[in-house]
């Protein structure tokens, strides 16, 4: 019986399980790393049912849209992490850096033709679902999709939440049996699998292993891949050891100012994990087991009552209520928004208020109206607007709190709503080490109304939408 709840896999063929396999193939895509890891914990535990060995691809691609040497550096950072921690265990670690367009074709197809079972991640945003169904269409063998995004299994919400604090009751009437489900730190950890002598040597040859370290080791590591380098890599290094060291800061430094100050931006209160939550080198699991050790939190001290309230109910000290409301309220609000409905990234998923309210104020003047090129090369009027521009460029982030400034002056300073979206999407997702996640869309969709309600009184511009000022 598997350990894992129904509720986070799910097949995407109608294929069956081969016994007669070399091995099963875990194809990590989104929860990129070796621990608290719901798609390796289902990988493992087919290894040991089947009595066949375990390999691990990780791959990258190079057509990706905004791929580019900051977030291909980030990804490769946290593969030199996975190849250490993997070459400690008795499984095959594959890394698979694809060197120009189109080359990497072929290779999930070849490994999954001699494999038992094939399971990867289920991430509901990006090009990932896209990818999964193309997928789905080459392999021979049962696939399944296992969800480690969250606390709280995507499945268990059937309809789209659009208010937070409907989620957020929601999750006051349900989450609490879910918070048991958690994946083993280390799945391999004392885990006795048959030995891969070795793959076909088709397959080795003509996708060689890559070697993330000397890559990372090398000035021009990146220069032969056709990405762009005009966006380069940030200070902020990726890789679970990397983001395993920012928790650690954050619950030694950050936590305690978490409520008072997080909205200050001269403070740098907030937890810095959202790069490596994205890219899952860190697991929500990890950062909720590490918070509520420290804070000696049990499920017994929860409110009896759920009044979607974002204080209170966890029965916790403000900064931790006010963290844990950011973590699981507002970052799963998003996946269950992605998880729900293919057009969350399209202008027409907005509420019908806000649509309306932007179309009566179509027609309204604008002072002053910027193209993508002026608002990417920080060229406004705006000073405050114009730094946290070049700290998304430089950075690969900007403070919580200026985001949300930062989307508003953009839809504000646009020639209309609909452009103003696409320039926030193209800078978020091009910049910003965690943009193209649900979570980033939220903040994107936030600006022009999503889960939030009509304002009086209306303004030129924003008519009912939310201002905010500089």
């Amino acid at each position: 019986m598997s350990s894992i709840p129904d509720r986070r896999v799910r097949g995407v063929n109608d294929s069956e399980v081969s016994d007669a396999g070399d091995y099963v193939l875990y194809w990590m895509i989104s929860s990129r790393r070796g621990t608290y890891n719901f798609g390796l914990e289902r990988g493992v535990e087919w290894a040991k049912q089947l009595n066949k060995p375990l390999v691990i691809l990780e791959a990258l691609r190079c057509d990706y849209q905004w791929a580019s040497d900051r977030l291909h550096r980030f990804v490769i950072e946290g593969m030199a992490d996975n190849a250490e921690h993997f070459t400690k265990k008795n499984v095959v670690y594959y890394p698979y850096l694809e060197a120009t367009r189109g080359s990497g074709k072929g290779l999930l197809k070849e490994l999954a033709s001699h494999a038992c079972v094939v399971v990867s991640d289920d991430f509901p945003c990006f090009f990932l679902p896209r990818m999964i169904d193309a997928a789905s269409a080459q392999i021979p063998v049962r696939f399944e999709l296992v969800d480690s995004n969250g606390l709280l299994p995507m499945r268990a919400a059937d309809k789209v939440f659009l208010r937070a604090f409907d989620f957020r009751r929601f999750l006051q009437k349900n989450l609490l049996p879910h918070l048991a489900d958690v994946p083993q730190r280390d799945p391999l950890s004392q885990v006795k699998l048959p030995t891969l002598k070795a793959l076909p040597a088709k397959i080795t040859t003509r996708w060689p292993m890559a070697d993330p370290a000397k890559l990372l080791s090398s000035r021009s590591g990146l220069a032969s891949f056709p990405i762009d380098h005009s966006v380069g890599p940030v200070e902020t290094v990726g890789g679970s050891r990397a983001g395993g060291a920012a928790l650690r800061t954050f619950m030694k430094s950050k936590l305690p100012i978490y409520d008072s100050d997080r909205n200050q931006p001269e403070k740098e209160a907030t937890s810095g994990l959202s790069p490596y939550l994205h890219f899952g080198h860190v697991s929500v699991h990890e950062v909720f087991e590490q918070l509520t050790r420290l804070v000696e939190w049990t499920p017994n001290l929860v409110a009896e009552k759920a009044t979607g309230s974002n204080s209170g109910w966890w029965g916790a000290d403000a900064e931790v209520e006010s963290f844990l409301d950011e973590l699981i309220t507002w970052r799963e609000l998003g996946y269950n928004m992605c998880w729900q409905r293919d057009d969350y990234d399209q202008y027409d998923s907005l509420p019908e208020w806000a649509q309306q309210t932007l179309a009566e104020h179509a027609d309204d003047h604008r002072p002053h109206v910027y193209s993508l090129e002026q608002f990417e090369l920080a060229k406004t009027h705006d000073e405050l607007w114009n730094a946290a521009q070049r700290q998304l460029v430089r950075e690969g982030r900007i403070h919580n709190y200026l985001r949300m400034l930062w989307g508003k002056k953009i839809f504000e300073w646009s020639a209309s709503a609909r452009e103003s979206l696409d320039v926030m999407i193209e800078l978020n997702n091009k910049y910003a080490l965690d943009g193209r996640n649900p979570n980033s869309y939220s903040g994107i969709f936030w600006v022009l109304g999503r889960y939030d309600r009509a304002w009086g009184p209306e303004r030129p511009i924003f008519g009912k939408i939310r201002y905010m000022t500089s």
